[in-house]
């Protein structure tokens, strides 16, 4: 029965939003860009509100390395997700330049299928190739917690083309391995922990492409493991970034 409420509380919403603009797809959209847009309030923006922009931001991220190992080599299924919840502070008139600040959370994830040995006693991490077959699986496994700051370019126009450029600084909240073993006909699984993972994340990240859609790339400045005599490894993501508000 809540559910039903919701439901027709949004429908309301919804409709009273729509009610105020006319059938052209520029009105529509006017102070409304995003998926989202007939969801912003009971009542439409005032013309001399600065318009908002990706606000909500989702990352779909191919995750790979670079360093002591090479790039491209790794499973495609290195699949990642970043999700965004920026500010958008608008910089000149017509908002054609901004700035993002606000949180993300990443989650990484690169199955390499090599072996990765981080014994206890040993403050260091090596990912070397699997000449044993021991295993179906071996993944690398990542979650950030970061505070991203971006400048942001646009041109006119709610169909408009976009460019973002910026930083990241944060905190790597957890790094493993989790590897799946063939054992006769029963695979195990396995979770281990690193003895030197890097913390601190620092990155730099570029988005590019038209109104709620854009290509995306990051780079980490930072490396994977801390001990020089670990495998020297830095994380870069490419993919698709969707903005729903």
């Amino acid at each position: 029965m809540m559910k039903f409420r919701f439901l027709i509380i949004i429908l309301i919403f919804s409709y009273s939003a729509h009610a105020q603009y006319d059938s052209e797809g520029e009105n529509k959209s006017r102070f409304r860009p995003g998926m989202f847009w007939f969801l912003t309030g009971y009542h439409p923006a005032k013309p001399e509100i600065a318009r908002k922009y990706d606000r909500l931001i989702f990352d779909v991220t191919y995750n790979d390395w670079t360093g002591g190992k090479k790039a491209f080599q790794n499973h495609w299924a290195s699949m990642g997700l970043n999700t965004n919840i920026m500010f958008d502070v608008p910089l000149v008139k017509k908002d054609l330049i901004s700035l993002g600040i606000g949180a993300c959370y990443g989650f990484q994830t690169i199955r390499h299928n090599q072996l990765t040995s981080s014994l206890e006693g040993n403050n260091f991490t090596k990912i070397e190739q699997d000449l044993t077959n021991s295993f179906k699986r071996n993944s690398l496994i990542g979650h950030q917690i970061a505070l991203p700051v971006e400048l942001r370019f646009r041109t006119k126009g709610w169909r408009h083309v976009k460019f973002h450029i910026g930083a990241k600084i944060g905190f790597q909240a957890g790094l493993y391995t989790k590897t799946r073993f063939l054992n006769g006909e029963s695979p195990k699984k396995l979770k281990t922990s690193f003895n030197d993972p890097n913390r601190l994340v620092y990155s730099f990240h570029a988005r590019l492409g038209i109104r709620n859609w854009a290509l995306f790339g990051s780079y980490n400045f930072n490396k994977v493991f801390t001990n020089e005599q670990s495998t020297s490894l830095n994380l870069f993501q490419i993919g698709l970034s969707v903005s729903l508000f």
